[in-house]
């Protein structure tokens, strides 16, 4: 599984780094940051609540 996101629709809310924080970040300058790569496996869960639960529906995940 891969995760992406939609830069026009994110807000930088920081929900999915408080759910998947291994996987999804905020920098400095409150810009998201999405770990390179695919989503391990026993994180694949946690991340799916974490695409659920953006508030502004910028994340999708690709399997």
């Amino acid at each position: 599984m891969e995760v992406g996101v939609d830069w026009d629709q994110c807000e930088a809310n920081g929900v999915c780094a408080g759910i998947a924080p291994d996987v999804f970040e905020l920098n400095d300058d409150d810009e998201l940051i999405i770990a390179d790569g695919p989503v391990p496996a026993d994180r694949e869960d946690d991340v799916r609540d974490a695409v659920a639960q953006c508030p502004k529906a910028a994340l999708f995940a690709k399997e």
